[in-house]
């Protein structure tokens, strides 16, 4: 839709007469866009998809037939190692070129911007040139996160679309959105923007642009301190975190850890830092209920495993993590953290953890076999280039998988488009076969290449 309607009633020459009619109007246009899109197949109601109606939909079914787990297993021992690793090193340890990848990737004439019209060159040269990679290397800081943060590709908020008119691009595809990040995560400065608005930051799983207000620098000791301390892991989603005195700190998600201090009967008392005063950290301490957290390493059994599942698919499909959403990788990411559970954060990386048995040149027939005979439930992902789902069973002899999807591509001899799903679903890999116009050339089980089972 554009500025305005193309057709607007009467109105007085100077002035606006009454801004609801105009509202509304805008509400009728809004509504005729909606329906164009209904009839492109771009919007669809989830009735209408066949394995959203045909296979469970409650992590339970899966969970219930799992025997009880009460093993440790060797990647469980090295999540904290992981974790901080980006605290124990002394400058980047990636080279100047592969950080600027994204300089490398994204074109003039091939790039939109929020107005949906293509970005200037200018747009390229003021980031390049913002981005200051002459200080690469330069600050090497440890810090830690204030809030749920965005990770950018360049060091702006402005997003950076490929041709809006395509099935699968415009919104939300941003491609400067490279991950979120959970509060008080560990971070490691490179070195700031040119302007100091930003600084080129390191996760243990990512790189990119983050704002300069959104975290603040730690001293080794302090540093030091939180590593040693036990951890406490948040298992619900969205529940209010306040300081001892009320204030409120941030929302909990499943993949945030924070250091323990004391444990009281119903409570554990926490360590957290969300703002700073005069350059230093400003340490707090909260209370948090021990129905929304755990100190202990959740074991890979059916009632963790059920509790955690339900907990992640509460928030919908967010590209890079956009609006505190989760896409595919970022939801097992997050949905590992409480089992002890370190994964990188896209989806090919995580398709190298564990043992990996590749699916690479067999026919689908194959593929099942081997997915039926050797994938543990919960403990095994399948990848296809550019998405990664978790095998968790069958349902009616077929193979069933929990994943973060966006939608179902279809294709017809004039268009291409997506069904919408946009949230976590169980789903079989053959997802959309029944759909109008169903692309099978996109299909999940067609393009597996690999399994890996994370837990050997």
């Amino acid at each position: 839709m554009g500025c305005a309607p193309k057709e607007l009633p009467p109105k007085s020459e100077s002035r606006v007469e009454d801004a609801a009619e105009v509202e509304a109007v805008e509400d009728v246009v809004y509504l005729q866009e909606v329906q164009k899109d209904l009839k492109k197949g771009e919007i669809k109601e989830d009735l209408e998809i066949y394995d959203l109606l045909n296979i469970p939909q409650n992590a339970s079914y899966y969970a219930d037939k799992i025997e009880d787990n009460k093993t440790i297993y060797d990647i469980q021992k090295k999540y904290d190692k992981n974790y901080f690793s980006i605290w124990n090193i002394e400058k980047p340890q990636e080279d100047l070129k592969s950080v600027m990848w994204p300089f490398a990737s994204f074109k003039v004439n091939k790039s939109y911007g929020e107005n949906l019209r293509l970005l200037e060159e200018s747009f390229f040269h003021t980031m390049l040139e913002n981005a200051n990679f002459k200080a690469y290397g330069t600050v090497n800081k440890k810090a830690v996160t204030l809030k749920h943060s965005n990770m950018r590709a360049f060091p702006t908020i402005r997003p950076l679309l490929k041709d809006p008119s395509l099935a699968g691009e415009g919104f939300p595809f941003d491609y400067l959105q490279n991950s979120s990040i959970h509060a008080n995560e560990p971070l490691f400065i490179s070195h700031y923007s040119k302007d100091r608005e930003w600084a080129f930051v390191f996760t243990g799983y990512a790189s990119g642009w983050l704002k300069s207000n959104e975290f603040t620098v730690l001293k080794d000791e302090h540093t030091e301190k939180w590593q040693k301390a036990k951890k406490v892991y948040i298992t619900v989603e969205d529940s209010p975190i306040y300081d001892t005195q009320g204030n409120f700190l941030f929302r909990s998600k499943v993949g945030m850890a924070f250091p323990l201090i004391s444990e009281e009967k119903d409570t554990y008392t926490i360590l957290a830092v969300s703002s700073f005063k005069n350059s230093k950290p400003l340490f707090l301490k909260s209370k948090i209920y021990k129905d929304i957290a755990t100190k202990d390493m959740l074991l890979l059994n059916k009632n963790s495993l059920t509790s955690i599942v339900n907990e992640v698919s509460k928030t919908n499909y967010g590209w890079g993590g956009m609006y505190e959403q989760r896409d595919c990788s970022s939801m097992l990411r997050d949905m590992f953290t409480p089992f002890g559970i370190w994964l990188p954060r896209n989806s090919y990386q995580q398709s190298k953890i564990g043992k990996v048995i590749s699916l690479e040149n067999l026919s689908d027939d194959e593929k099942i076999d081997i997915i039926k005979e050797k994938a543990i439930p919960f403990e095994t992902l399948l990848y296809k280039r550019g998405h990664v789902v978790l095998y968790v069973g069958t349902y009616n002899d077929e193979i069933v998988v929990f994943h973060n999807t966006w939608g179902i591509k279809t294709k017809s001899e004039t268009d291409e488009g997506r069904v919408i799903i946009g949230k976590p679903i169980f789903s079989s890999l053959r997802l959309g076969q029944y759909q109008e116009n169903y692309d099978e050339e996109a299909e999940i089980l067609k393009n597996l290449t690999s399994m890996n089972i994370l837990t050997k």
